[in-house]
Protein backbone atom coordinates (compact mmCIF):
# COMPACT_ATOMS: atom_id res chain seq x y z
CA UNK A 1 0.00 0.00 0.00
CA UNK A 2 1.44 3.36 -1.06
CA UNK A 3 2.01 6.06 1.52
CA UNK A 4 -0.30 9.07 1.62
CA UNK A 5 1.22 12.26 0.28
CA UNK A 6 1.35 15.10 2.80
CA UNK A 7 2.11 18.44 1.18
CA UNK A 8 3.54 21.05 3.54
CA UNK A 9 3.42 24.74 2.64
CA UNK A 10 6.04 26.87 4.35
CA UNK A 11 8.20 23.80 4.83
CA UNK A 12 11.32 25.83 5.63
CA UNK A 13 9.55 27.89 8.32
CA UNK A 14 8.90 27.11 11.98
CA UNK A 15 5.49 25.47 11.61
CA UNK A 16 5.95 23.78 8.26
CA UNK A 17 9.48 22.68 9.09
CA UNK A 18 8.32 21.10 12.33
CA UNK A 19 5.59 19.21 10.49
CA UNK A 20 7.88 18.03 7.70
CA UNK A 21 10.56 16.78 10.12
CA UNK A 22 8.03 15.04 12.37
CA UNK A 23 6.47 13.15 9.47
CA UNK A 24 9.82 12.30 7.90
CA UNK A 25 10.98 10.86 11.19
CA UNK A 26 7.76 8.88 11.50
CA UNK A 27 8.23 7.37 8.03
CA UNK A 28 4.57 6.57 7.44
CA UNK A 29 3.98 9.36 4.92
CA UNK A 30 5.43 10.75 1.71
CA UNK A 31 6.35 14.33 2.49
CA UNK A 32 6.18 16.96 -0.23
CA UNK A 33 7.89 20.12 0.98
CA UNK A 34 6.68 23.30 -0.71
CA UNK A 35 9.03 26.28 -0.80
CA UNK A 36 9.66 29.29 -2.99
CA UNK A 37 13.38 28.45 -3.09
CA UNK A 38 14.16 24.73 -3.40
CA UNK A 39 17.88 25.55 -3.46
CA UNK A 40 17.92 27.09 0.04
CA UNK A 41 19.88 25.36 2.78
CA UNK A 42 16.69 24.60 4.72
CA UNK A 43 15.03 23.07 1.66
CA UNK A 44 18.11 20.96 0.89
CA UNK A 45 18.16 19.73 4.49
CA UNK A 46 14.60 18.46 4.09
CA UNK A 47 15.52 16.82 0.78
CA UNK A 48 18.39 15.04 2.51
CA UNK A 49 15.95 13.76 5.12
CA UNK A 50 13.79 12.26 2.38
CA UNK A 51 11.30 14.97 1.44
CA UNK A 52 10.30 15.71 -2.13
CA UNK A 53 10.97 19.44 -2.47
CA UNK A 54 8.80 21.38 -4.93
CA UNK A 55 8.67 25.04 -5.86
CA UNK A 56 5.50 27.11 -5.38
CA UNK A 57 4.52 30.55 -4.16
CA UNK A 58 1.36 31.46 -2.23
CA UNK A 59 1.07 34.55 -4.44
CA UNK A 60 0.88 32.28 -7.50
CA UNK A 61 -2.30 30.20 -7.54
CA UNK A 62 -1.29 28.09 -10.54
CA UNK A 63 1.97 27.08 -8.86
CA UNK A 64 0.01 25.91 -5.81
CA UNK A 65 -2.33 23.81 -7.96
CA UNK A 66 0.69 22.08 -9.49
CA UNK A 67 2.36 21.57 -6.11
CA UNK A 68 -0.83 20.16 -4.54
CA UNK A 69 -1.65 17.73 -7.35
CA UNK A 70 -2.09 14.19 -6.02
CA UNK A 71 -1.88 15.25 -2.37
CA UNK A 72 -4.00 13.51 0.24
CA UNK A 73 -3.23 15.91 3.09
CA UNK A 74 -2.23 19.58 2.78
CA UNK A 75 -0.94 22.01 5.39
CA UNK A 76 -1.48 25.68 4.61
CA UNK A 77 0.15 28.63 6.36
CA UNK A 78 0.80 32.31 5.61
CA UNK A 79 3.25 34.78 7.16
CA UNK A 80 1.98 38.26 8.07
CA UNK A 81 5.45 39.30 9.22
CA UNK A 82 7.18 38.49 5.95
CA UNK A 83 6.44 41.92 4.48
CA UNK A 84 5.21 43.86 7.52
CA UNK A 85 7.59 46.66 8.38
CA UNK A 86 8.28 47.48 4.77
CA UNK A 87 4.51 47.80 4.22
CA UNK A 88 1.74 48.75 6.65
CA UNK A 89 -0.27 46.35 8.81
CA UNK A 90 -3.34 46.75 6.60
CA UNK A 91 -1.29 46.08 3.45
CA UNK A 92 0.36 43.04 5.05
CA UNK A 93 -3.07 41.71 6.02
CA UNK A 94 -4.43 42.25 2.51
CA UNK A 95 -1.49 40.37 1.03
CA UNK A 96 -1.92 37.55 3.54
CA UNK A 97 -5.65 37.30 2.86
CA UNK A 98 -5.05 36.81 -0.86
CA UNK A 99 -2.38 34.20 -0.16
CA UNK A 100 -4.70 32.32 2.22
CA UNK A 101 -7.52 32.35 -0.32
CA UNK A 102 -5.13 31.09 -3.00
CA UNK A 103 -4.12 28.22 -0.71
CA UNK A 104 -7.71 27.34 0.12
CA UNK A 105 -8.84 27.45 -3.52
CA UNK A 106 -5.89 25.34 -4.65
CA UNK A 107 -6.64 22.80 -1.91
CA UNK A 108 -10.29 22.73 -2.94
CA UNK A 109 -9.23 22.09 -6.55
CA UNK A 110 -7.14 19.06 -5.51
CA UNK A 111 -9.23 16.00 -6.44
CA UNK A 112 -7.26 13.65 -4.19
CA UNK A 113 -7.59 15.85 -1.07
CA UNK A 114 -8.74 14.12 2.10
CA UNK A 115 -7.68 16.61 4.77
CA UNK A 116 -6.72 20.30 4.71
CA UNK A 117 -5.10 21.76 7.84
CA UNK A 118 -5.11 25.55 7.85
CA UNK A 119 -2.94 27.49 10.34
CA UNK A 120 -4.99 30.41 11.60
CA UNK A 121 -5.56 32.53 14.72
CA UNK A 122 -8.57 33.39 16.91
CA UNK A 123 -11.13 35.96 15.76
CA UNK A 124 -10.19 38.87 18.02
CA UNK A 125 -12.86 41.06 16.42
CA UNK A 126 -15.57 38.63 17.48
CA UNK A 127 -14.14 37.77 20.90
CA UNK A 128 -13.66 41.43 21.92
CA UNK A 129 -16.88 42.66 20.26
CA UNK A 130 -14.74 44.85 18.02
CA UNK A 131 -12.91 46.57 20.87
CA UNK A 132 -9.48 44.93 20.55
CA UNK A 133 -8.80 43.93 16.96
CA UNK A 134 -5.29 42.51 16.53
CA UNK A 135 -4.10 43.15 12.95
CA UNK A 136 -2.04 39.99 12.47
CA UNK A 137 -4.88 37.90 13.91
CA UNK A 138 -7.61 39.73 11.99
CA UNK A 139 -6.01 39.00 8.62
CA UNK A 140 -6.81 35.31 9.11
CA UNK A 141 -10.54 35.96 9.61
CA UNK A 142 -11.55 36.46 5.94
CA UNK A 143 -9.60 33.31 5.03
CA UNK A 144 -11.43 31.30 7.69
CA UNK A 145 -14.72 32.69 6.37
CA UNK A 146 -13.75 31.80 2.81
CA UNK A 147 -13.07 28.20 3.81
CA UNK A 148 -16.33 28.02 5.76
CA UNK A 149 -18.22 29.27 2.70
CA UNK A 150 -17.06 26.23 0.69
CA UNK A 151 -19.08 23.34 2.14
CA UNK A 152 -17.01 20.67 0.41
CA UNK A 153 -13.67 22.10 1.57
CA UNK A 154 -14.96 22.74 5.08
CA UNK A 155 -15.82 19.05 5.43
CA UNK A 156 -12.12 18.28 4.89
CA UNK A 157 -10.65 21.15 6.93
CA UNK A 158 -9.18 21.40 10.42
CA UNK A 159 -8.30 24.87 11.71
CA UNK A 160 -5.07 25.03 13.74
CA UNK A 161 -4.26 27.76 16.27
CA UNK A 162 -0.55 27.91 17.18
CA UNK A 163 0.09 29.93 20.34
CA UNK A 164 2.91 32.36 21.25
CA UNK A 165 6.39 31.23 20.09
CA UNK A 166 9.34 31.24 22.47
CA UNK A 167 11.34 32.68 19.54
CA UNK A 168 9.17 35.81 19.66
CA UNK A 169 11.82 36.92 22.17
CA UNK A 170 13.84 37.85 19.05
CA UNK A 171 11.28 40.49 18.04
CA UNK A 172 12.66 43.94 18.96
CA UNK A 173 9.56 44.74 21.02
CA UNK A 174 10.05 41.67 23.21
CA UNK A 175 13.84 41.37 23.21
CA UNK A 176 15.34 42.12 26.66
CA UNK A 177 18.15 44.65 26.44
CA UNK A 178 21.17 45.23 28.57
CA UNK A 179 21.60 48.29 30.80
CA UNK A 180 25.40 48.76 30.60
CA UNK A 181 25.67 50.90 33.72
CA UNK A 182 23.97 48.15 35.75
CA UNK A 183 26.35 45.42 34.62
CA UNK A 184 26.68 42.98 31.70
CA UNK A 185 24.10 40.55 33.11
CA UNK A 186 21.38 43.09 33.97
CA UNK A 187 18.54 43.34 31.44
CA UNK A 188 15.16 45.03 31.17
CA UNK A 189 12.12 44.39 29.02
CA UNK A 190 9.55 47.06 28.26
CA UNK A 191 5.86 46.26 28.04
CA UNK A 192 2.71 48.23 27.32
CA UNK A 193 0.68 45.98 29.63
CA UNK A 194 1.25 44.59 33.15
CA UNK A 195 3.60 41.67 33.69
CA UNK A 196 0.60 39.72 35.01
CA UNK A 197 -0.94 39.38 31.52
CA UNK A 198 -1.43 35.69 30.71
CA UNK A 199 0.03 34.32 27.47
CA UNK A 200 -0.51 30.88 26.00
CA UNK A 201 2.81 29.54 24.75
CA UNK A 202 3.63 26.86 22.20
CA UNK A 203 7.18 26.81 23.58
CA UNK A 204 9.50 25.51 20.88
CA UNK A 205 7.38 25.80 17.73
CA UNK A 206 10.02 24.03 15.64
CA UNK A 207 9.63 20.95 17.85
CA UNK A 208 6.00 21.14 18.96
CA UNK A 209 3.84 21.95 15.93
CA UNK A 210 4.67 18.64 14.23
CA UNK A 211 3.23 16.41 17.02
CA UNK A 212 -0.01 18.42 16.98
CA UNK A 213 -0.26 18.05 13.21
CA UNK A 214 0.39 14.32 13.39
CA UNK A 215 -2.37 13.93 15.98
CA UNK A 216 -4.74 15.97 13.81
CA UNK A 217 -4.31 13.80 10.73
CA UNK A 218 -4.35 10.52 12.66
CA UNK A 219 -7.45 11.35 14.73
CA UNK A 220 -9.73 12.58 12.00
CA UNK A 221 -12.76 11.29 13.87
CA UNK A 222 -12.10 14.12 16.32
CA UNK A 223 -10.63 16.84 14.08
CA UNK A 224 -13.10 16.73 11.17
CA UNK A 225 -15.20 18.31 9.86
CA UNK A 226 -14.24 21.92 10.43
CA UNK A 227 -12.92 21.54 13.97
CA UNK A 228 -10.44 23.88 15.67
CA UNK A 229 -7.29 22.72 17.49
CA UNK A 230 -5.33 24.81 20.00
CA UNK A 231 -1.61 24.03 19.92
CA UNK A 232 -0.06 25.24 23.15
CA UNK A 233 2.18 23.91 25.92
CA UNK A 234 1.48 26.13 28.92
CA UNK A 235 0.04 29.36 30.26
CA UNK A 236 2.62 31.88 31.47
CA UNK A 237 2.38 35.52 32.43
CA UNK A 238 4.52 38.09 30.61
CA UNK A 239 6.63 38.30 33.76
CA UNK A 240 7.06 34.54 33.91
CA UNK A 241 8.11 34.43 30.26
CA UNK A 242 10.82 36.97 31.01
CA UNK A 243 11.91 35.03 34.10
CA UNK A 244 12.17 31.80 32.10
CA UNK A 245 14.36 33.59 29.58
CA UNK A 246 16.58 35.17 32.25
CA UNK A 247 17.09 31.86 34.04
CA UNK A 248 17.99 30.10 30.79
CA UNK A 249 20.59 32.74 29.93
CA UNK A 250 21.96 33.21 33.46
CA UNK A 251 20.85 36.84 33.42
CA UNK A 252 18.85 39.09 35.73
CA UNK A 253 15.88 40.71 34.01
CA UNK A 254 13.27 43.23 35.11
CA UNK A 255 9.93 43.87 33.43
CA UNK A 256 9.01 47.56 33.19
CA UNK A 257 5.56 48.68 32.14
CA UNK A 258 5.44 51.90 30.13
CA UNK A 259 2.61 53.88 28.59
CA UNK A 260 1.31 52.47 25.33
CA UNK A 261 2.27 55.71 23.55
CA UNK A 262 5.88 55.36 24.71
CA UNK A 263 5.96 51.69 23.67
CA UNK A 264 4.66 52.51 20.19
CA UNK A 265 7.02 55.45 19.73
CA UNK A 266 9.98 53.29 20.77
CA UNK A 267 9.20 50.68 18.10
CA UNK A 268 7.35 52.29 15.17
CA UNK A 269 4.79 49.98 13.50
CA UNK A 270 5.86 46.92 15.51
CA UNK A 271 4.97 48.51 18.82
CA UNK A 272 1.46 49.26 17.62
CA UNK A 273 0.49 45.75 16.54
CA UNK A 274 2.21 44.01 19.46
CA UNK A 275 0.70 46.35 22.04
CA UNK A 276 -2.72 45.66 20.52
CA UNK A 277 -2.09 41.94 20.92
CA UNK A 278 -1.00 42.31 24.54
CA UNK A 279 -3.98 44.56 25.39
CA UNK A 280 -6.22 41.95 23.78
CA UNK A 281 -4.65 39.20 25.92
CA UNK A 282 -5.01 41.41 29.00
CA UNK A 283 -8.70 42.12 28.50
CA UNK A 284 -9.86 38.84 26.97
CA UNK A 285 -8.05 36.80 29.65
CA UNK A 286 -9.02 33.11 29.43
CA UNK A 287 -11.15 33.84 26.35
CA UNK A 288 -8.14 34.92 24.28
CA UNK A 289 -7.90 31.60 22.44
CA UNK A 290 -11.61 30.84 22.07
CA UNK A 291 -14.45 32.02 19.86
CA UNK A 292 -15.14 28.68 18.22
CA UNK A 293 -17.33 25.95 19.59
CA UNK A 294 -15.64 22.79 20.85
CA UNK A 295 -11.99 23.45 20.02
CA UNK A 296 -9.64 20.57 20.83
CA UNK A 297 -6.66 20.67 23.19
CA UNK A 298 -3.46 18.66 23.59
CA UNK A 299 -5.14 16.58 26.29
CA UNK A 300 -8.02 15.60 24.03
CA UNK A 301 -5.65 14.74 21.19
CA UNK A 302 -3.17 12.93 23.44
CA UNK A 303 -0.21 15.10 22.43
CA UNK A 304 2.69 14.59 24.84
CA UNK A 305 6.46 15.06 25.02
CA UNK A 306 6.32 18.75 24.15
CA UNK A 307 9.26 21.12 24.63
CA UNK A 308 8.48 23.76 27.26
CA UNK A 309 9.13 27.46 26.95
CA UNK A 310 12.02 27.26 29.42
CA UNK A 311 13.60 24.43 27.43
CA UNK A 312 13.10 26.40 24.23
CA UNK A 313 14.77 29.49 25.71
CA UNK A 314 17.71 27.36 26.81
CA UNK A 315 18.40 26.61 23.13
CA UNK A 316 18.44 30.29 22.20
CA UNK A 317 21.20 32.81 22.50
CA UNK A 318 19.52 36.19 22.82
Amino acid sequence: MSKKIVTVVGSTGSQGGSIARTLLQDGAYTVRAVTRNPQSAAAQELANLGASVVQADADDYDSLVRAFSGSHIIFGVTNFYEKFGTISASEAAENEIQQGINLANAAAATASLEHYIWSTLPNTRKISNGKNVVPHFDGKRPIDDHIKSNASLLQKTTFLWVAFYATNIFFPVFRPFNVPTAGPDMFIQLGATPKSVSIKSIGDAKANVGPFFKAIIEKRELTLPGKFVLADVEDLTAGELLSRWAESQNKVATYIQVKKEVFCETWPMWGDIMSKMMVYFEEAKDKSWTGEEGFLTKEELGVTGLVTTAEAFAKLNV
